[in-house]
């Protein structure tokens, strides 16, 4: 059951850091009147009402990359608020964007079909290149620091990660 996004609370999102050849894929937000319209950023998005994270992460990268991904660690939880957005999101003035992204590593498949409306194409980019990228070309500043822990060896075992269901 998908709902309107209600941007006066957090949410949890996730992403994923797909890296291949010495190269880590980006995609580009294609959201016209949006603020992040443009800009780059790694796989990523919301986590829907109930689902399990591991499979909304699954889905974002097919959705936004076109790639089968398998997670195999976590490479963090990270806490993003964008103050940025405030006033530019569905006509309230004091909505902005808080959400807590748990951010996966993984393999993906060879191929990859065409990615979803929301993106207007994906490309591999160095590490250098990423975090030489500034704030009119990077939706999410945090972006680096992932990037950073990812070349650092960081990553925690998918078992972190426990996913409940009360019915």
């Amino acid at each position: 059951m998908k709902m309107d996004r209600v941007y006066t609370q957090a949410h949890a999102a996730v992403g994923a850091i797909l890296f291949r050849d010495g190269k880590i894929l980006l995609v580009e937000e294609n959201c016209p009147g949006h603020p992040d319209h443009g800009k780059w950023h790694f796989p990523a998005g919301w986590v829907e009402l109930g689902e399990n994270p591991f499979d909304s992460v699954v889905r974002e990268v097919k959705e936004e990359t076109g790639y089968d991904f398998t997670p195999s660690a976590l490479l963090g939880v990270y806490s993003m608020v964008r103050k940025d957005t405030m006033g530019k999101l569905h006509g309230d003035p004091s909505a902005y964007v808080h959400g807590f992204r748990i951010v996966f590593i993984g393999t993906i498949s060879d191929t990859a079909t065409l990615p979803i409306d929301e993106i207007s194409q994906t490309r591999w980019y160095l590490p250098e290149e990423i975090t030489a990228m500034d704030d009119e070309t990077l939706r999410d500043r945090d972006v680096k620091t992932m990037v950073r822990n990812y070349l650092a060896g960081k990553k925690y075992p998918l078992e972190l990660l426990i996913h409940t269901v009360r019915e």
